[in-house]
């Protein structure tokens, strides 16, 4: 298969999850009836797609094997949810046997072998496979791919031709493996998905959009689209279920995971463990969150934690729900801003700003993103990462809720901490709405930022070589000062940043600085050094960066 053929494949699939997102989280009703496995599956699709066209940069042309290995960790760093995670674990079994298939194999065998191998990825991640679910709908898809490859004159195209059928057949049977589907009327949700993105490969092939086959409880069609949520079952979400819907990644070796799926299986229920090597994803549904996270601290390093209470998500559903029912529209203007620590949450937070929790190690993923800026009902979004790792999750956040729910959205591409409370500080909701996205969008451009951290590890900077230990100075983005004190290495940035001139320096400590000795060993610095430029002091609370400073 060439890389163009990969690059049109991920496209059509966002575009057709993106189309179907709505109708899937209406099906949802098992494990849990929570209403997002389509938004779960086109977020996870979504973080797959964006990292192959960042590392091929759309070139056909780029290497297929560095597109394949990009497209396998965008899909584990992006999974959400439980048929999400599935359905990640299957793209990356494909996407591996893709990278190894040799010149002489023909393309029908290695996709229907990638199909197959897809298919037993898919049960081995699930704690307790249950039938009637996404298992079943790419069980029957591997196995149709498997029939096809048997005929000698098959071609790529008739497997997956091939496979979309059975998984379109296999979908319509749910119902009548899974008592929740026919009590509830519907088919399966995550079965539902992963038709959608067969289908989507079937396209990509041969040009057709396959036209989905009706599911049938007895003698009676019901149509797909007919599914709502009015239709899930009322009452507790999972009764005497788990409350809570945990998910982390987790770096740890591929040795520390049986152990890690025992002790989570004991704690609840819907446990999906994938990834390899050193980076997996853990989701299960549990009422001890404390005890699902222990249990990943002592495998390893959880990050990107995310707990979710079942409860209040279906309330903010339902609220959401019943105000556009009652034609409610959204009103006003919204900032979403990431933060990286306690104090600076709460002065974003004192500044009107809805606050996403973030910071190095567990930035928010797109779906944060994406239920903070839907979730805040105002018409108007402006979105601050102040994290450059996280401006291409806030700008899918921005597209997908301005397709789903009609918010204007605008991501300023903020890098620092600092620069999101030098754009906060001169937002006016008065203004008209591309006015103060320029104005906020020039402060925190003009605003030079810095910070001040400790090395973990050896490593070769733009400054030299460090060692573990040594203080290391941060200038936009960059490490520029290697010391053995954090108090030179600090007033050594802050000679950088005011060089260029600059009225106001913005010191923000961190959790390593608790009682403020280093900001305040700054503040006397510039007092003596620069007695013109003020200086305003907070205590941000981040981790890992016991300063972080900017200069207006």
């Amino acid at each position: 298969m060439s890389l163009e053929v990969v690059l049109l494949f991920v496209d059509i699939a966002v575009d057709a999850l993106g189309a179907a997102r709505e109708e899937i989280d209406a099906l949802n009703v098992y494990p849990v009836p929570d209403g997002d496995t389509g938004t779960n599956m086109y977020l996870t699709v979504s973080a797959a797609r964006d990292a192959v066209r960042e590392a091929t940069g759309g070139d056909s042309g780029a290497e297929l094997g560095d597109a394949l290995a990009a497209f396998s960790r965008g899909a584990l760093l992006g999974a959400r949810g439980n048929s999400g995670v599935i359905l990640s674990e299957m793209m990356r079994a494909i996407a591996r046997r893709l990278a190894r298939a040799t010149a002489e194999e023909r393309n029908a065998e290695v996709l229907a072998e990638a199909l197959r191998l897809a298919a037993e990825a898919a049960y081995a991640a699930v704690g307790t496979p249950v039938e009637g679910t996404i298992l079943s709908v790419a069980r029957a898809a591997a196995e149709a791919a498997e029939a096809v490859r048997e005929d000698p004159s098959a071609r790529t195209r008739d497997v997956f031709t091939g496979a979309a059928e059975a998984a379109r057949a296999a979908l319509a049977r749910t119902p009548t493996q899974l008592q929740a589907l026919a009590d509830a009327g519907v088919v399966d949700a995550g079965g539902r998905g992963l038709s959608v993105v067969l289908d989507a490969a079937e396209t990509a092939l041969t040009g057709r959009r396959p036209e989905p086959v009706l599911p049938r409880i007895g003698q009676h069609a019901i149509p797909i689209a007919q599914a709502t949520t009015a239709q899930q079952p009322g009452g507790d979400l999972t009764p005497g279920g788990p409350a809570y819907e945990v998910m982390y990644l987790l770096d740890t070796d591929a040795e520390q995971v049986p152990a890690l799926r025992e002790r989570l299986a004991a704690l609840g229920d819907s446990l999906v463990v994938v990834g390899d090597e050193r980076l997996w994803n853990v989701h299960v549904h549990v009422d001890d969150v404390g005890a699902a996270i222990e249990a990943g601290i002592e495998a390893g390093r959880p990050h990107r934690i995310r707990v979710t209470h079942f409860h209040d998500q279906v309330t903010q559903q339902a609220a959401r729900a019943e105000r556009e029912a009652a034609g409610r529209p959204r009103e006003g203007r919204c900032v979403v801003v990431v933060s990286a620590g306690p104090g600076l949450s709460s002065l974003f937070a004192e500044a009107g700003a809805v606050v996403v929790e973030g910071g190095p190690g567990r930035r928010p993923s797109t779906g944060d993103l994406l239920q903070a800026i839907t979730g805040c009902g105002a018409q108007e979004v402006v979105v601050l990462p102040n994290d450059g790792d996280s401006v291409r999750a806030a700008q899918v956040a921005a597209s997908t809720a301005t397709q789903d729910a009609g918010v204007r959205v605008a991501v300023i591409p903020t890098q620092a901490q600092v620069q999101g409370l030098a754009a906060l500080a001169v937002h006016e909701p008065g203004r008209g709405f591309d006015a103060d996205v320029l104005e906020m969008t020039a402060t925190a451009r003009h605003a030079r930022h810095g910070a001040v951290t400790v090395a973990a590890r050896q490593a070769m900077t733009m400054a030299g070589p460090c060692e573990p230990g040594d203080a290391l100075g941060v200038v936009a983005g960059d490490f520029a000062v290697v010391g053995s004190a954090l108090a030179d290495v600090a007033t050594e940035v802050l000679e950088r940043l005011v060089a260029g001139g600059g009225e106001l320096v913005t010191i923000v400590s961190g959790a390593d600085d608790p009682d403020g000795a280093l900001a305040e060993h700054c503040t006397g610095w510039l007092a003596e050094r620069h007695p013109f430029v003020d200086a305003v002091v907070y205590d941000g609370g981040q981790e890992r960066y016991p300063l972080l400073l900017a200069v207006e």
